[in-house]
């Protein structure tokens, strides 16, 4: 049974920093990807970053590009997105998925496994 959990999300000022753990378990490291995703009231759901758990292959959207960094520890079990200089446009419900694949795309449609999403807010 694939379970995720995330972490760290919390109220940050503009300009700030966070890190968000997704925690997962029931995942195979030979043929799977975590991505990272969010979605704000009335929007879509965005696809900032994925990685695959064998060999850190990533990929990332023109939104994250710049400024959210992930990375993996495959002993502990843990995927995590380092967010660097958060706007206030970046507020959000951030989610990380599974996806029994490598990484090879950004879209939600196709990841089939969710954590319950966890609260970024930036605010002065």
């Amino acid at each position: 049974q694939v379970q995720l959990v995330e972490s760290g999300g919390g109220s940050v000022q503009p300009g700030g920093s966070l890190r968000l753990s997704c925690v997962y378990s029931g995942v195979s490291l030979e043929s799977s990807a975590i991505g990272w995703f969010r979605q704000a009231p009335g929007k879509e759901r965005e696809g900032l970053k994925c990685i695959t758990l064998k060999d850190g292959y990533s990929l990332t959207s023109d939104t994250a590009r710049d400024r959210f960094i992930i990375s993996r520890d495959n002993a502990r079990q843990m995927v995590y997105l380092q967010m660097n200089a958060l706007k206030t446009e970046d507020p959000a419900t951030y989610y990380c998925s599974a996806d029994p694949e490598e990484c090879w795309t950004l879209s939600h449609l196709v990841y089939d496994y969710w954590g319950q999403g966890i609260q970024v807010t930036v605010s002065s």
